[in-house]
């Protein structure tokens, strides 16, 4: 597999598995019915670092960005995205994606790295907590699961660096 930057061609193979994704509306906060024009604008901004991650045939089997999370005298503190392709899931990609991520938020400065909104019931979870985020707090029965109910959003978080 190799983890790339994106170039604004990869975003006709991102969209397939980003709406696929999204509109599951079990593991995002975005509306599951952003169009596709919306999708672009929000993933591919040019405030974000874009990665793709290809496996041997060339295929895009993930993609993620880093962005700063906050402003000014906060900047500092990075947020990130991140998506396999579910036909991808359980061979490693996510993790591969988040240590690249995590290795250029470091290698650009950032202190720490904040998600905003995971959700609980996400699988993810365990993911990011094996890679040392912890969850500060959880908004409580914050997010409409399709299959679970109401269950809530953590906020969680990795320092960077020193």
């Amino acid at each position: 597999m190799i983890i790339r930057g994106a170039a604004a061609d990869d975003w006709p193979r991102i969209w397939p598995f980003w709406h696929r994704i999204v509109a599951a509306a079990d593991t995002y906060t975005w509306d599951p019915d952003t169009s596709e024009e919306a999708a672009r604008a929000l993933w591919m901004s040019p405030a974000k670092r874009v990665y793709v991650a290809e496996d041997g045939a060339g295929d895009i089997v993930g993609s993620a960005y880093l962005t700063p999370n906050y402003a000014g005298p906060a900047a500092r503190i990075a947020n990130a995205g991140f998506m396999v392709d579910p036909d991808r899931g359980g061979r490693g990609i996510g993790r591969a994606l988040a240590e690249h991520v995590l290795g250029e938020a470091e290698a650009h400065g950032y202190r720490g790295m904040v998600f905003n909104a995971v959700v609980e019931t996400n699988p993810a979870v365990r993911l990011w907590t094996s890679l040392g985020f912890t969850i500060l707090g959880t908004v409580p029965d914050a997010f409409e699961h399709p299959r679970d109910g109401r269950v809530g959003l953590h906020i969680m978080y990795k320092a960077l660096g020193d």
